[in-house]
């Protein structure tokens, strides 16, 4: 019965798929948060790395044959410590923080992906020769090397370009296992300048590339009172002298670098904040002139590309799961992150066939201190995540449901309290946990669901229950979802069961389903 179910959804979603618009791209390319990314083109097949901080696993590697439609095929780690911070022990969290800006490139038959974090103070190093399915060996080194760009020159030495404002230049080893002493220099004094103003964010989030024998440097900055800029540097020599442009100025579409495609064209890829669903990537088209990359048409971000339409980013970015495990399946599918290292005795998907359980290993205080919350990406323009779970398991204090990740959070879920059980709506919006509506629950099966508008930066959310997956209630009140810098990330779909009282509870998840709303 089950797998007619899965047959019957899979052909509804992709009934509600939106159809392609004529036979061109728009941007974004990807409506999603997908920040601070990488691309790389190895023959006819591009890679592209992105940041997920906080996440587990981390340094996410997506495929495309296109520039346009993207999959996840790997992630350059499982867990990136074991730090505290990284585990959300003892009081601690590195929401914001984790891995940022990544490095991504092919080198003698070798792929590195490269990042830096706060909570290790290390520069992160992952190599492999086969960059879908790995295996990767992790190297890392101090100290740890803000937004840095790994470059190899053609004779064979390899470098890092990192900093903000005054930006530096390191050699590192020939293998890329450390920096090699006494080599550090200054680059560019201020590569803020070309921007106009000495105050505002430096420029920061280099990519560094060599055309024709040229090198380029690729930077954001965000001058005060104006928007987020791309700044580009050249230079004959990696010892200059440097000299500076504003590369685009439009819209806040901003920070990545080059790629060319088989053909002979170029494009820049960069990428736009878009408040609650988080930073999604744009593609623009490249010219050159006078041995510049000229970004843009007309300086401006174009609507269209000239590239195949988008199939829709569900399932390569995001995507249903059933929970359905055959032999020699992944345990979780490549779209799931866990919001911080997980605790792998407290979760499975084999002892109860066809669900995902989650279990409560100790007492917390909220959604963002319990460990062991499974998410996914919210997608815009707008996207809906349901759930049915099993409560029967749940111990008093227990609270488990589906959550909206992000520091002002929202979520529907099941409170079970001196035996007996409520649907509960809870809203962080004010900056603090507020529970809006409760609604008592005599049954051990609930359906959950979460509403998503991003359109024209809307940014809200609803939620809902449901007792037979057919009739469904609003539950609370709608959310505002603003993008916040403590967490520095879009919203998250979240699947999540914590104690709040006695460890020992669990939560059976029978599905998690994506799609765009029936409109």
């Amino acid at each position: 019965m089950k797998y007619l179910l899965i047959c019957l959804i899979g052909l509804l979603v992709l009934s509600v798929q939106p159809l392609a618009m004529g036979q061109q791209a728009t941007n974004p390319i990807i409506f999603a948060d997908v920040p601070d990314l990488a691309i790389i083109r190895v023959g006819e097949t591009y890679y592209m790395s992105s940041t997920t901080m906080h996440l587990s696993p981390g340094l996410p590697i997506m495929k495309s044959t296109d520039l346009v439609n993207w999959k996840l095929v790997s992630y350059a780690y499982d867990t990136l410590a074991t730090v505290d911070a990284l585990k959300l022990t003892n009081g601690q969290s590195t929401y914001g923080r984790g891995s940022w800006a990544s490095s991504l490139r092919f080198h003698n038959g070798t792929y590195y992906a490269t990042t830096f974090a706060q909570p290790t103070g290390r520069t992160h190093v992952y190599s492999t020769k086969n960059i879908e399915k790995g295996p990767w060996k992790a190297v890392s080194f101090k100290p740890s090397l803000h937004d840095h760009s790994l470059f190899f020159d053609d004779d064979g030495r390899v470098y890092m370009v990192y900093g903000a404002g005054k930006l530096r230049i390191v050699e590192l080893t020939a293998d890329v296992s450390g920096v090699k002493p006494g080599t550090e220099r200054v680059l560019i004094e201020n590569a803020s300048a070309p921007s106009g103003t000495g105050r505002g964010l430096p420029a920061e989030g280099s990519q560094l590339f060599k055309v024709n024998g040229k090198y380029y440097l690729f930077n954001i900055t965000w001058p005060q009172g104006g928007m987020r800029t791309a700044v580009i540097h050249r230079a004959d020599s990696l010892t200059g002298p440097w000299e500076g442009r504003i590369g685009l100025q439009d819209l806040g579409v901003a920070q990545g670098g080059l790629i060319d495609t088989p053909d002979g064209r170029w494009f820049a890829y960069l990428f736009r904040d878009f408040g609650g669903v988080g930073r999604m990537p744009y593609l623009v088209p490249v010219t050159w002139k006078d041995g510049w990359p000229v970004l843009g048409v007309d300086g401006k971000v174009p609507q269209t590309l000239d590239l195949p339409a988008s199939n829709g980013l569900i399932p390569g970015i995001v995507a249903s799961d059933e929970f359905i495990r055959k032999k020699g399946d992944p345990a979780l599918p490549l779209v799931w992150q866990w919001n911080h290292n997980p605790d792998n005795a407290l979760w499975s998907v084999t002892e109860r066939k066809g669900f995902l359980r989650l279990k409560t290993g100790r007492a917390d205080t909220s959604f963002v201190t319990a460990r062991n919350t499974l998410t996914q990406r919210t997608i815009g323009p707008e996207s809906v995540g349901s759930t049915r779970l099993d409560v029967t398991k749940l111990n008093d204090g227990d609270f488990a449901g589906l959550g909206l990740l992000q520091k002002q959070y929202g979520l529907v879920g099941v409170k079970q309290v001196n035996g007996t059980r409520a649907i509960v709506m809870v809203s962080a919006a004010s900056g603090k946990a507020v529970e809006v509506q409760r609604v008592p629950l005599s049954a051990s099966v609930v359906y959950l669901k979460a509403e998503c508008d991003f359109r024209d930066r809307n940014d809200t959310a609803r939620f809902f229950y449901s007792l037979d997956g057919k009739s469904w209630l609003a539950i609370g009140e709608p959310i505002k979802m603003p993008y916040t810098i403590p967490h520095f990330m879009g919203y998250r779909f979240g699947l999540f069961t914590y104690a709040t009282q006695t460890p020992g509870g669990y939560t059976d998840f029978d599905y998690f389903r994506i799609e765009p709303p029936a409109r």
